[in-house]
């Protein structure tokens, strides 16, 4: 098989896993804190991870870091898994599926943001349109879902969906600055010391496992959120010639998911949900394609 062709398929593997995780959140909060859900993810995948380094025979690689660089990946860790997941989480259990799931999905609109102000990379002017048309989808899942419901959104959930967002583009922007360490070797640093943290707070925060539906689907959740995704989408990346294309199948996931959240858990997908979605998507890649394209029009 060619490698383009290995490439889709493990492109729609990370794609497909993503796509049923939010569905997967809420079956999981209806047993588990957040914290909890959290606690048996981290372990899951940091299990899965460490059976890729096992696999991938990283763990030579891993013995030659410097020390700076676990000094690093321990301050990452606070990052991600703790506080992006903590807080995604904590809004999935306020808000509804299809509520939740849109608005974390604006992070690159966040990230433009934050690198203009944290690295100093102007935005284009062109850029302010995908910006507006993302933010538009988004107030308008927040009004419009509340406002069809009948049922006023908790302003809370809103906030930490917003919060969520804005860590995730954080920890982009963090993990970007440490591009010479292997994606595997830094996903399993991130996750042994995030995981170490969460085994420190159950001592303090008095979990209780003993639900057998909430640790399977929180190790579904930790499988299928965290680790085998993120391990094919890096195996993706590195074997297309099109990485474009690769990226651009990102974009079905939150339809998908849509369609899942649904399908398994029930909800109502109001009209103001497609609509606000397809808003946030196509702000996304107007400013990631079509701004190239124009430009290389008006220079033509």
């Amino acid at each position: 098989m060619q490698d383009s062709n290995k490439a889709l398929i493990y492109g729609g593997i990370a794609v497909l896993s993503w796509s049923t995780v939010a569905t997967m959140f809420k079956m999981a909060l209806k047993y588990f804190s957040h914290f909890e859900m959290l606690l048996v993810a981290s372990f899951t995948a940091l299990l899965i991870f460490s059976i890729a380094m096992t696999i991938l025979k990283k763990w030579t690689d891993l013995k030659t870091l410097p020390a700076r660089q676990w000094g690093w990946f321990a301050l990452v860790g606070l990052l991600n898994p703790v506080a992006y997941y903590l807080v995604l989480f904590k809004s999935y259990a306020l808000l509804h599926a299809q509520v939740a799931q849109p608005i974390n999905y604006a992070w690159p609109i966040v990230l433009l943001v934050l690198l203009a102000i944290i690295a100093r990379q102007p935005i284009p002017k062109m850029k302010y349109i995908g910006m507006a048309l993302s933010l538009g989808g988004v107030a308008l899942i927040s009004l419009g879902s509340g406002g069809i419901s009948g049922q006023s959104l908790p302003i809370t959930g809103l906030l930490l969906a917003f919060l969520s967002a804005f860590l995730w583009a954080s920890y982009w922007i963090v993990n970007n600055q440490n591009k010479k360490v292997d994606g595997i070797i830094a996903l399993f640093l991130s996750f042994l010391f995030g995981s170490l943290y969460l085994l420190i707070g159950a001592l303090f925060a008095g979990v209780s496992l003993n639900s057998v539906p909430g640790v399977l689907s929180s190790i579904y959740v930790g499988a299928f959120e965290m680790g085998i995704p993120f391990i094919f989408f890096g195996l993706a990346i590195r074997k297309t010639n099109n990485p474009a294309l690769v990226n651009q199948m990102c974009y079905l996931s939150p339809f998908i998911s849509l369609f899942l959240i649904h399908l398994v858990l029930g909800e109502q997908i109001y009209v103001t949900t497609y609509l606000g979605l397809f808003l946030i998507v196509f702000g996304i890649v107007f400013n990631e394609y079509l701004t190239k394209y124009l430009r290389k029009k008006a220079i033509d």
